[in-house]
């Protein structure tokens, strides 16, 4: 029997817990507080991490770790396939979103304080098979799929959450296009290797 997608998102918004998706945001700023050489409680990697010991915690599953400040991105890296963990792929994405994103400077002491962090996990990526381009619009689902496009040595991906900024499917596949340095219609030639995913995702 297979499985929808709307099955596999209701799979992941029962992966984790409310609280255990607070145990991983508070990893996530931890981890990016202790490169910052801040020195208390909630920037000590090492004591969450005691409390992220039980099994789901351990799969190998993609994330993203995404900063705002002021509702304003101000970094967002992620894997979207991975042999880490979870705990480990938010630790090290958490490193990366705020000190290596190469849109952004490193996150300095300041903003941290007044940064709002996100988390997603990912559920694997699966090929989606279309004919055309209107039969690709057919079955995207707005702000349920993630989608990842490739062409070529091309490739990028725009998270669920992105469909709050861009509402209609060809807004979306467009802006997704010239993310990965296509032209911005090349979605509709049927060329492009796209498959999506769902998330689950938690924030401060």
């Amino acid at each position: 029997m297979s499985i929808s997608k709307q099955d596999e998102k209701k799979d992941m918004d029962n992966l984790y817990s409310k609280e255990q998706g607070g145990l991983l945001l508070k990893l996530a700023r931890a981890t990016i507080g202790a490169k910052l050489g801040i020195k208390n409680d909630l920037a000590e990697p090492s004591k969450i991490t005691e409390k992220l010991k039980e099994q789901v915690f351990d799969l190998n599953l993609g994330t993203f770790v995404t900063i705002h400040i002021n509702k304003k991105l101000r970094g967002c890296i992620g894997s979207l396939e991975t042999q880490e963990s979870v705990k480990e792929g938010i630790k090290e994405n958490a490193i990366s979103a705020a000190f290596h994103d190469p849109r952004f400077p490193p996150l300095t002491q300041e903003e941290f304080d007044k940064s709002h962090l996100e988390i997603s996990i990912l559920s694997k990526p699966v090929k989606l098979k279309y004919s055309n381009s209107d039969d690709l619009l057919s079955k995207l689902i707005p702000k349920v799929h993630g989608v990842i496009i490739k062409k070529g040595g091309a490739r990028a991906t725009f998270l669920p959450q992105v469909w709050q900024q861009l509402h209609d499917k060809e807004s979306f596949l467009s802006n997704l296009c010239r993310k990965a340095g296509l032209s911005s219609d090349d979605w509709k030639s049927g060329a492009l290797d796209v498959m999506t995913y769902t998330v689950q995702y938690f924030e401060e």
